[in-house]
């Protein structure tokens, strides 16, 4: 028998706790913004092979103790999600912890892109995560790309903090770094030598001018627009969060100040903008609102102040656009053709009309005047 508690509906979220029969009401209590679900049989047997795996010297076992626990217990940690389907509350928060132990200790260390890794390796990431959360439909490709980027982060950050600043000392560019012991040495040289290469030099500069060009940098740290979305629904009742608020609010640091200038300038910008449409002197519409005033225009297919995999059309609700075929195109292409044929037939019947009638015309006039001169 399964017991549940759930705690007070926030909008589309929903937080309490399930957890096997051998577990008090007393730690069910201590839990009550946790929900977790019992592994099944079949997870259970897969389970004990992921969990040895984890047992191994690493970081797995070191960042995320909690999560192996849960494993032993067979217990599942519920993600949830807010409205438009992205993952938000503690256990999002380590389910995304665990996929970066996961990134850094179970993919190599190669100087490779992530379509490059072997299949097996991808599967073992997502069994893990399985075995230790429910993510809802669709929840491999999210986990999958989550690993990605964060496995590609892990890569950037050792480049700039363990090898750049270090590249005329060979010492200390001949081992992996004290904090990342799990890194093998043979990987780790084939991969300094990569990041030294010419190569890697011209690539980093591109996008070094890349980074550069981005004036408002935001201080969400990773729980990203969705859990600072959530927060301000806790903290904000009954005001409707749109992107500019959570634009502004993610450019303040843990003061509640704006460092930056530029993005001063731009908040108070968008705070004007925001008066004058609650005073009606504004008019916003559709995908042309507060934010797209203050900052200019949307790149195509990307939205700003609402994080990564939202499009304009999800967000704005638009019309999906209609497909046509290519059937429906060729019809559409000969009713074009048929009717500028049908344009220029009746312009040259006109033509032809006005011809014959001018020429009429003179017939009449030369008849006239020859009766006329017969008269006479």
């Amino acid at each position: 028998m399964v017991s549940q508690q759930q705690t007070k509906d926030s909008g589309s979220k929903k937080l309490g706790m399930v957890a096997p029969q051998d577990k008090s009401s007393k730690e069910m209590k201590s839990s009550k913004k946790m929900k977790f679900a019992s592994s099944s049989a079949e997870t259970e047997q897969t389970s004990q092979t992921t969990i040895s795996d984890d047992s191994k010297t690493g970081r797995g076992m070191s960042t995320m103790p909690r999560v192996v626990k849960r494993k032993l217990q067979k217990l599942r940690q519920i993600v949830e999600y807010n409205k438009r389907g992205k993952g938000i509350g503690q256990a999002h928060s380590e389910m995304q912890s665990y996929i970066g132990v996961l990134a850094r200790s179970r993919v190599p260390l190669v100087d490779k892109k992530w379509s490059q890794i072997p299949k097996d390796v991808k599967e073992q990431i997502w069994e893990a995560v399985d075995m230790a959360f429910v993510v809802g439909q669709g929840g491999k490709k999210s986990v999958l790309t989550s690993a990605a980027k964060k496995w590609k982060d892990f890569k950037s950050t050792l480049t700039r903090h363990y090898i750049l600043p270090y590249t005329n000392d060979k010492e200390k560019l001949s081992h992996p770094p004290e904090t990342y012991k799990f890194i093998e040495k043979a990987q780790w040289n084939a991969f300094v030598a990569s990041r030294l290469s010419k190569d890697f030099e011209s690539v980093h500069s591109q996008h070094a001018q890349i980074r550069e060009k981005l004036e408002y940098n935001h201080r969400l740290s990773r729980k990203g627009y969705a859990g600072l979305e959530d927060q301000l629904e806790e903290t904000m009742p009954g005001v409707e969060i749109d992107r500019s608020t959570l634009w502004k609010r993610a450019r303040h640091d843990k003061h509640g100040n704006i460092p930056d200038p530029k993005v001063a300038e731009k908040v108070k910008l968008i705070d004007e903008l925001q008066k004058q449409v609650s005073e009606g002197k504004v008019r916003v519409d559709g995908s042309k609102d507060v934010l797209t005033m203050a900052l200019g225009p949307e790149h195509l297919g990307r939205l700003r102040g609402v994080g990564a995999g939202i499009s304009p059309r999800q967000y704005f609700n638009l019309p999906k656009p209609q497909r046509v075929s290519f059937d429906d195109r060729l019809k559409e292409s000969l009713r074009v053709l048929l009717q500028e044929e049908t344009n220029k037939m009746e312009a040259k019947a006109k033509e032809e009309a006005l011809r014959m009638e001018a020429r009429t015309k003179q017939l009449v006039e030369a008849e006239r005047e020859h009766f006329l001169s017969q008269l006479s």
